[in-house]
This record gives structure tokens, sequence and C-alpha cells, in this order.
């Protein structure tokens, strides 16, 4: 089943999108518009994690970790499992690195040609 995003990525190609949809969309990209919040999606990309493995990865306080964690799991973008005191995240919807994807390899090509130009290229 496709989730309303996806659906709303195709109809974007296809037609115009109602506000109400633009305001789903640009609220994902919101979300993925802070550093930390990528760190930490990318920190999670090879499993499950503790808040704890978390900040030590990323490198955040542990407060600053959860705010942002919380707001991953607010957008869907993370689940989120107790088990005792502890607080394990996961990927709830691994599409989201297919986005990032799609962005890194944009960006790769335009430093290549920028590099290209600076070569004489």
């Amino acid at each position: 089943m496709s989730s309303p995003l996806s659906i709303a990525c195709f109809l974007m190609k296809t037609r115009s999108l109602s506000p109400e949809v633009l305001e789903l969309v640009a609220r994902r990209f919101a979300v993925l518009a802070e550093p930390m919040r990528l760190r930490l999606l990318q920190s999670l990309i090879d499993g499950e994690k503790n808040v704890h493995t978390l900040v030590g990865l990323t490198g955040g306080t542990q407060a600053n970790v959860s705010r942002h964690l919380q707001t991953l799991t607010d957008a869907h973008l993370l689940r989120r499992r107790k088990e005792g005191l502890q607080v394990f995240y996961a990927i709830a919807d691994p599409s989201i690195f297919k986005l990032c994807e799609l962005v890194c390899g944009s960006l790769e090509k335009e430093h290549a040609a920028r590099a290209g130009v600076f070569r004489g290229e």
C-alpha cells in the first residue's frame, strides 16, 4: 500500500496538488532540514539503537538528541520501543533513504560540475 506522501509525489508529477497536500510535503522536507536529524537517520540505517548509543554516535546532548528523535517519530520516520528504562529507535519509513540518495546524487553531480569548471574542463 502506498503512503500518502508517495501518492502526493506521484500526483505532483501528473497534476497540480491541493494546498493541503503541498503542506504535507513541505512539512516532510522541514523535518529533514536539520543536520542532527539526518545524523540520527544515518546512525539508524543499520538497525535499532537506544538513545544512549545515538547520543554517542551523533555527538549531541541527551536532551537535544531526544528532542530530534521525538520530531522524527512524530513525522512517522522513526518508531520507538521501550524496554525497561531504555528507549530504542528504528527506521519506520525506509523510503526516506531513497530521498536522501536522490539528494546526495544530485549534489554530487552539481559539485563535480563545479569542480570541472575550476579544472578548466
